[in-house]
């Protein structure tokens, strides 16, 4: 098949609006030769940017085109929900084979539409080109109060270390959908987490305005992975209750994978929740649950910069980083 630019450039803004909503941040989207955005007074802007790759994050051939684009623009405003932050419009570049310029194309633009909907969050332009493989990258706009952005800097000893949800369930999903031939039904509540993740942007903005978190990141990459980033920004160490991390309520499903549950939940990525630390005086103001994703206490802060995890007869081991890491 083959296809002009400017006709997949159509086909883009048709199905993402051809005039995004102009509010006081976009002034000026898709269409132009560059996006304007100002925004509010006494906010400050956040941006990030994120890929999104055949054969490293996801598979042409298990993974469904609408999922994909679902997952490419929930996984960057990921980043934004951990800063507390709002998210407001993305910028789409987008590099295609010919022979998905069609259904392919048309699937794909339908789950980023849902995203964009269901987030908030408008596409402000982007490009497009033509490559072998299907290419993705995303780069997000939000903004924050000013001065109101959590960091991940901030975490002292003694601080609790919360995580919100279950984890480990999007690496069962992937490894139940590695583990079939062809595509397997995308409705599949085992497969959701990994195909439709929802970043947890409504708490983020609640942890920020009650000033709650300490510091605070996504766990992408899993927690063995991404605790550790947290720690050596602050100087800091962790010790984890081995008892207390949330894990899948799937784990006879994952034990007939041949999977622990524990390990899923220690080491697996794309779950894309949200890790923050509390100070011990303001544990108190914490819910148990919010909007129904469940804050869990898994551990505490420690002076020593080492990461450690207590299992439930007492016995401490160090907890290694195992978790998602494209270069291993």
């Amino acid at each position: 098949m083959r296809v002009r630019e400017n006709e997949l450039i159509e086909k883009i803004a048709a199905a993402l609006g051809r005039r995004p909503r102009v509010s006081g941040e976009l002034r000026l989207g898709i269409g132009d030769d560059a996006a304007l955005f100002r925004p509010r007074a006494g906010r400050e802007i956040i941006l990030t940017c994120d890929w999104f790759l055949e054969g490293t994050h996801f598979f042409r051939e298990k993974h469904p085109p609408d999922s994909v684009g679902w997952k490419c623009l929930a996984r960057a405003l990921s980043d934004i929900a951990a800063m507390g932050a709002t998210p407001r419009c993305f910028l789409l570049s987008l590099a295609l084979p010919a022979s998905h310029t069609g259904r392919w194309l048309s699937e794909f633009l339908r789950g980023l539409s849902r995203a964009s909907r269901k987030f908030a969050c408008v596409l402000a332009g982007g490009d497009t080109t033509q490559g072998r493989g299907i290419l993705i990258h995303i780069a997000a706009i939000g903004d924050a109060p000013t001065g109101r952005a959590v960091r991940r800097s901030g975490a002292r000893p003694g601080d609790f270390v919360y995580v919100s949800g279950r984890l480990g369930e999007a690496e069962l999903g992937l490894q139940i959908l590695r583990g079939n031939r062809g595509f397997l039904n995308s409705k599949n509540p085992l497969l959701k987490k990994h195909l439709y993740p929802e970043p947890r942007l409504a708490l983020g903005e609640w942890l920020a305005k009650k000033r709650l978190a300490s510091a605070m990141m996504d766990l992408s990459d899993g927690l063995s992975s991404d605790l550790p980033r947290l720690c050596a920004t602050n100087g800091v160490g962790a010790l984890l209750e081995s008892a207390r991390i949330p894990q899948t309520r799937h784990s006879d499903v994952a034990r007939k994978q041949g999977l622990d549950s524990l390990c899923l939940a220690l080491h697996g990525g794309d779950d894309y929740e949200l890790l923050f630390t509390v100070p011990p005086p303001k544990v108190r103001a914490l819910p148990r649950t919010i909007q129904g994703v469940i804050l869990t206490s898994i551990g505490k802060i420690t002076r020593e910069s080492k990461l450690a995890l207590r299992n439930e007869d007492g016995r401490e081991q160090a907890l290694a980083a195992r978790g998602w890491d494209p270069f291993r």
